[in-house]
C-alpha cells in the first residue's frame, strides 16, 4: 500500500525538525516489514487482540509510544471495520487498549474522529492512555469540508489528558492551535513537504526529492513507492503539471531522475 509516511519520508521530516513520526497504520498480524530507524509511533489498526500482546511486546524497545487509530475513514478501513468504522464498539476498544497498556511502559496514545460515541471512547481511553489525539471531521467527511475547532476545544475542556490537535494545520494557525492544545499533528500539509517542520520552527530547510531518492535507494524502496513520493514533492514546484505529465510515463527510478534533472525552473 502506498503511503507518504515511508520511513524514508518519516527521516526527512525528523532532520527538518518534526519532534515525532508516525508509521503508516500496522496491523498486529501482518507481516509487512516496520522500519524503526526514526524511532516512531506505531499507529496500530485492528478490531480485536489477536496477535497484539505478541506484537506490542516483539518491537516495544523499537518505538517512541503506541498509538491506536480510530480515525482513519478510508474504505480500507471500512470494509475491515477498523479505525472510525469502529467507534460503536466500546467493549473492544477496551479490550484492544487494556492490552496494549498491559504489555508497554511507553505512551500510549488514541486517535480519534468525531463522533457520537466520541465521549464514551474518551472515558475509555482516560483509563489506559497517556494522550488522545482528535481529528474533528466526521467519517462521512473524511478530509473534506472544514474541521470542527470548537468540537475539539469541548474534547479538551471534558479530559485531563494531553491533547493533540489535527485537522487543517497550517504556517498561518499552528501558533494558536498550540495556545489551545497541549500539541499538534501535522498530516496532509506535510505529504511531499518536510521541510514545513522547519518552517514552523523557524529554521531554514532546503530537503527535496533528491534528498528523499538518496535515502529511498538506501533502503531500496519500490519503485511505485519512489514514483508516488516524486508526484508529492512535485506539489510545490513550478510547472507541476508539465512536471507530473512527464513523470507519469516513467517507468524506471532512472527515468524520473531525468526528468527530475531536466525539469524547468
Amino acid at each position: 500500500m502506498l503511503e507518504p509516511n515511508d520511513i524514508v519520508f518519516r527521516l526527512l521530516c525528523k532532520k527538518a525538525g518534526c519532534g515525532l513520526t508516525y508509521t503508516g497504520m500496522v496491523n498486529p498480524l501482518s507481516r509487512q516489514k516496520i522500519y524503526f530507524d526514526d524511532s516512531p509511533t506505531v499507529q496500530l489498526f485492528c478490531n480485536s487482540t489477536r496477535g497484539l500482546k505478541e506484537f506490542v511486546k516483539k518491537y516495544d524497545s523499537f518505538v517512541s509510544l503506541w498509538d491506536f487509530n480510530l480515525g482513519c475513514p478510508s474504505k480500507l478501513a471500512g470494509k475491515l471495520k477498523v479505525g472510525s468504522f469502529m467507534h460503536s464498539n466500546l467493549e473492544m476498544i477496551e479490550n484492544i487498549l487494556k492490552t496494549i497498556r498491559e504489555n508497554t511502559k511507553k505512551p500510549v496514545t488514541i486517535k480519534l474522529r468525531k463522533s457520537k460515541n466520541v465521549f464514551k471512547i474518551l472515558k475509555i481511553a482516560e483509563k489506559y492512555c497517556d494522550a488522545v489525539a482528535i481529528h474533528p471531521r466526521t467519517r462521512r467527511q473524511g478530509y473534506s469540508g472544514e474541521a470542527d475547532y470548537s468540537y475539539a476545544l469541548k474534547l479538551k475542556k471534558k479530559t485531563k489528558l494531553p491533547v493533540i490537535y489535527s485537522g487543517d494545520v497550517s504556517e498561518k494557525n499552528v501558533g494558536k492551535v498550540l495556545k489551545d492544545f497541549d500539541f499538534v499533528m501535522v498530516g496532509r500539509e506535510a505529504i511531499g513537504n518536510p521541510c514545513i517542520f522547519s518552517k514552523l520552527l523557524g529554521r531554514k530547510c532546503n530537503l527535496g526529492f533528491k534528498d528523499y531518492l538518496k535515502l529511498a535507494k538506501k533502503y531500496k524502496l519500490y519503485f511505485r513507492q519512489i514514483k508516488y513520493q516524486v508526484m508529492n514533492f512535485t506539489r510545490f514546484m513550478k510547472h507541476a503539471t508539465h512536471l507530473r505529465r512527464e513523470l507519469s510515463f516513467c517507468k524506471t527510478v532512472k527515468e524520473i531522475e531525468e526528468v527530475m534533472k531536466n525539469k524547468k525552473e
